[in-house]
Protein backbone atom coordinates (compact mmCIF):
# COMPACT_ATOMS: atom_id res chain seq x y z
CA UNK A 1 0.00 0.00 0.00
CA UNK A 2 3.00 2.30 0.68
CA UNK A 3 4.61 1.90 -2.68
CA UNK A 4 1.49 2.58 -4.53
CA UNK A 5 1.20 5.90 -2.18
CA UNK A 6 4.29 6.76 -3.05
CA UNK A 7 3.48 6.15 -6.64
CA UNK A 8 1.10 8.45 -6.66
CA UNK A 9 3.22 11.07 -4.72
CA UNK A 10 6.04 10.53 -7.51
CA UNK A 11 2.99 11.04 -10.39
CA UNK A 12 2.31 14.14 -8.47
CA UNK A 13 6.01 15.00 -8.29
CA UNK A 14 5.98 14.90 -12.64
CA UNK A 15 2.78 17.13 -12.54
CA UNK A 16 4.61 19.83 -10.63
CA UNK A 17 7.69 19.52 -13.33
CA UNK A 18 5.12 19.92 -16.05
CA UNK A 19 3.79 22.98 -14.62
CA UNK A 20 7.84 24.24 -14.30
CA UNK A 21 8.44 23.82 -17.45
CA UNK A 22 4.94 25.23 -18.63
CA UNK A 23 5.25 28.45 -16.68
CA UNK A 24 8.76 28.81 -18.07
CA UNK A 25 7.61 28.33 -22.09
CA UNK A 26 5.04 31.11 -21.21
CA UNK A 27 6.73 33.94 -20.18
CA UNK A 28 10.00 33.41 -22.31
CA UNK A 29 7.10 32.93 -25.12
CA UNK A 30 5.40 36.07 -23.71
CA UNK A 31 8.75 38.22 -23.50
CA UNK A 32 9.32 37.22 -26.86
CA UNK A 33 5.93 38.04 -28.68
CA UNK A 34 6.32 41.27 -26.57
CA UNK A 35 9.50 42.51 -28.10
CA UNK A 36 8.96 41.03 -31.58
CA UNK A 37 5.35 42.24 -32.05
CA UNK A 38 4.18 38.54 -32.94
CA UNK A 39 0.62 37.94 -33.00
CA UNK A 40 0.66 34.05 -33.33
CA UNK A 41 3.44 33.71 -30.33
CA UNK A 42 1.42 36.20 -28.42
CA UNK A 43 -1.76 34.23 -28.97
CA UNK A 44 -0.24 30.79 -28.56
CA UNK A 45 0.78 31.51 -24.93
CA UNK A 46 -2.62 33.12 -24.02
CA UNK A 47 -3.74 29.62 -25.36
CA UNK A 48 -1.47 26.97 -23.26
CA UNK A 49 -2.30 28.91 -20.19
CA UNK A 50 -5.52 27.18 -20.22
CA UNK A 51 -3.02 23.38 -19.89
CA UNK A 52 -1.53 25.36 -16.41
CA UNK A 53 -5.06 25.78 -14.89
CA UNK A 54 -6.05 22.25 -16.01
CA UNK A 55 -2.50 20.59 -14.02
CA UNK A 56 -3.65 23.23 -11.10
CA UNK A 57 -7.05 21.53 -10.58
CA UNK A 58 -6.03 17.94 -11.12
CA UNK A 59 -3.39 17.90 -8.61
CA UNK A 60 -4.80 19.28 -6.24
CA UNK A 61 -7.22 16.98 -6.44
CA UNK A 62 -4.86 13.89 -6.52
CA UNK A 63 -3.89 15.89 -3.15
CA UNK A 64 -6.99 16.12 -1.15
CA UNK A 65 -7.95 12.70 -2.40
CA UNK A 66 -4.52 11.01 -1.25
CA UNK A 67 -4.49 13.33 2.11
CA UNK A 68 -8.58 11.44 2.69
CA UNK A 69 -7.81 8.13 1.80
CA UNK A 70 -4.37 7.24 3.02
CA UNK A 71 -4.03 9.85 6.04
CA UNK A 72 -0.05 10.74 5.51
CA UNK A 73 1.54 12.04 8.51
CA UNK A 74 5.14 13.77 9.43
CA UNK A 75 7.24 14.04 6.09
CA UNK A 76 4.26 12.97 3.31
CA UNK A 77 1.54 14.81 5.08
CA UNK A 78 3.69 17.75 4.51
CA UNK A 79 4.82 17.22 0.89
CA UNK A 80 1.20 17.03 -0.12
CA UNK A 81 -0.11 20.29 1.84
CA UNK A 82 2.66 22.02 0.85
CA UNK A 83 2.33 21.00 -2.57
CA UNK A 84 -1.33 22.57 -2.89
CA UNK A 85 0.50 25.62 -1.76
CA UNK A 86 3.25 25.26 -4.95
CA UNK A 87 0.87 24.80 -7.39
CA UNK A 88 -1.29 27.58 -6.81
CA UNK A 89 2.33 30.03 -6.84
CA UNK A 90 3.19 28.11 -10.42
CA UNK A 91 -0.36 28.77 -11.58
CA UNK A 92 0.06 32.64 -10.54
CA UNK A 93 3.29 32.45 -12.25
CA UNK A 94 1.48 30.98 -15.90
CA UNK A 95 -1.20 34.35 -15.20
CA UNK A 96 1.40 36.80 -15.12
CA UNK A 97 2.71 35.45 -18.45
CA UNK A 98 -0.41 35.41 -19.80
CA UNK A 99 -0.71 39.21 -18.79
CA UNK A 100 2.59 39.17 -20.70
CA UNK A 101 1.63 38.33 -23.98
CA UNK A 102 -2.03 40.16 -23.71
CA UNK A 103 0.11 43.08 -23.75
CA UNK A 104 1.96 42.25 -26.97
CA UNK A 105 -1.68 41.39 -28.36
CA UNK A 106 -3.14 44.95 -27.35
CA UNK A 107 -0.74 46.35 -29.14
CA UNK A 108 -0.17 44.29 -31.80
CA UNK A 109 0.84 45.78 -35.16
CA UNK A 110 2.47 48.40 -32.73
CA UNK A 111 5.83 47.35 -30.70
CA UNK A 112 4.25 47.14 -27.09
CA UNK A 113 7.85 48.46 -25.95
CA UNK A 114 9.48 51.80 -26.40
CA UNK A 115 12.94 51.32 -27.70
CA UNK A 116 14.71 53.17 -24.61
CA UNK A 117 12.93 50.78 -22.53
CA UNK A 118 13.60 46.97 -24.62
CA UNK A 119 16.96 46.81 -23.22
CA UNK A 120 15.23 46.24 -19.28
CA UNK A 121 12.04 44.41 -20.29
CA UNK A 122 14.82 41.70 -22.47
CA UNK A 123 16.76 41.57 -19.11
CA UNK A 124 13.91 41.07 -16.89
CA UNK A 125 12.57 38.15 -19.12
CA UNK A 126 16.16 36.48 -18.76
CA UNK A 127 16.19 37.13 -14.98
CA UNK A 128 12.74 35.30 -14.95
CA UNK A 129 13.79 32.68 -16.99
CA UNK A 130 16.77 31.93 -14.99
CA UNK A 131 14.88 31.73 -11.90
CA UNK A 132 12.24 29.81 -13.17
CA UNK A 133 14.95 27.27 -14.72
CA UNK A 134 16.67 27.39 -10.94
CA UNK A 135 13.43 26.51 -9.41
CA UNK A 136 13.28 23.30 -11.52
CA UNK A 137 16.54 22.07 -10.59
CA UNK A 138 15.39 22.72 -6.99
CA UNK A 139 12.14 20.87 -7.23
CA UNK A 140 13.48 18.13 -9.28
CA UNK A 141 16.68 17.64 -6.44
CA UNK A 142 15.93 19.09 -3.89
CA UNK A 143 18.50 21.43 -3.72
CA UNK A 144 18.19 23.47 -0.64
CA UNK A 145 21.43 25.60 -1.25
CA UNK A 146 20.22 26.48 -4.62
CA UNK A 147 16.72 27.52 -3.05
CA UNK A 148 18.12 30.17 -0.57
CA UNK A 149 20.33 31.51 -3.93
CA UNK A 150 17.21 32.20 -6.01
CA UNK A 151 16.40 35.25 -3.85
CA UNK A 152 19.15 36.83 -3.87
CA UNK A 153 18.87 36.58 -7.40
CA UNK A 154 14.96 38.04 -7.26
CA UNK A 155 16.91 41.14 -5.89
CA UNK A 156 17.61 41.75 -9.66
CA UNK A 157 14.36 41.55 -10.71
CA UNK A 158 13.26 43.99 -8.11
CA UNK A 159 16.12 46.23 -9.36
CA UNK A 160 15.22 46.58 -12.69
CA UNK A 161 11.16 46.82 -12.25
CA UNK A 162 12.58 50.32 -10.54
CA UNK A 163 15.08 51.28 -13.98
CA UNK A 164 11.86 50.61 -15.66
CA UNK A 165 10.00 53.14 -13.19
CA UNK A 166 12.32 55.73 -13.50
CA UNK A 167 12.56 55.86 -17.55
CA UNK A 168 8.97 56.22 -17.25
CA UNK A 169 8.90 58.90 -14.63
CA UNK A 170 11.61 60.72 -16.81
CA UNK A 171 11.02 63.90 -18.05
CA UNK A 172 12.36 62.57 -21.49
CA UNK A 173 9.58 59.85 -21.66
CA UNK A 174 7.79 60.48 -24.97
CA UNK A 175 5.46 58.05 -25.38
CA UNK A 176 2.48 58.97 -23.75
CA UNK A 177 0.55 57.54 -20.99
CA UNK A 178 -0.83 54.58 -22.37
CA UNK A 179 2.79 53.14 -22.84
CA UNK A 180 3.73 54.55 -19.61
CA UNK A 181 0.88 52.77 -17.80
CA UNK A 182 2.12 49.33 -20.29
CA UNK A 183 5.54 49.54 -18.73
CA UNK A 184 4.63 50.17 -15.62
CA UNK A 185 2.07 46.93 -15.72
CA UNK A 186 4.85 44.76 -17.21
CA UNK A 187 7.21 45.54 -14.63
CA UNK A 188 5.13 44.19 -11.96
CA UNK A 189 4.20 41.15 -13.74
CA UNK A 190 7.71 40.56 -13.81
CA UNK A 191 8.65 41.53 -10.40
CA UNK A 192 5.19 38.86 -9.41
CA UNK A 193 6.46 36.16 -11.33
CA UNK A 194 9.96 36.05 -9.78
CA UNK A 195 8.34 36.71 -6.28
CA UNK A 196 6.11 33.51 -6.86
CA UNK A 197 9.42 31.68 -7.88
CA UNK A 198 11.01 32.85 -4.35
CA UNK A 199 7.99 31.43 -2.93
CA UNK A 200 7.81 27.85 -5.02
CA UNK A 201 11.85 27.40 -3.95
CA UNK A 202 10.53 28.92 -0.03
CA UNK A 203 8.28 26.25 -0.11
CA UNK A 204 10.98 23.29 -1.02
CA UNK A 205 13.06 24.27 1.43
CA UNK A 206 9.75 23.60 4.20
CA UNK A 207 9.25 20.26 2.59
CA UNK A 208 12.81 19.13 2.91
CA UNK A 209 13.80 20.25 6.27
CA UNK A 210 10.58 21.00 8.11
CA UNK A 211 11.74 24.32 8.67
CA UNK A 212 9.66 27.76 7.91
CA UNK A 213 12.38 29.69 5.99
CA UNK A 214 11.75 33.25 7.20
CA UNK A 215 10.21 35.55 5.02
CA UNK A 216 11.60 38.90 3.77
CA UNK A 217 10.54 42.27 5.00
CA UNK A 218 10.28 44.12 2.20
CA UNK A 219 6.79 42.71 1.84
CA UNK A 220 7.24 41.68 -1.57
CA UNK A 221 7.72 37.98 -1.72
CA UNK A 222 4.54 35.64 -1.35
CA UNK A 223 4.65 34.44 1.99
CA UNK A 224 4.78 31.04 3.14
CA UNK A 225 1.08 29.87 3.75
Amino acid sequence: MRDVFHDELDDIGDGVAEMIQLVAAAMQGGTSALLDADLLLAQKVIDADTRVDALRVDLEDRAFQMIARQQPVATDLRVLVTTLHLVADLERMGDLALHVAKIARLRFPDMAVPEEARDVILQMGEVARSLVQKVGEVVEGRDISLAQAIEAEDDSMDALRRKLFTLVLSPRWSHGTEAAIDMTLLGRYYERYADHAVAVARRMIFIVTGQRPVAPTNGLTAPLG
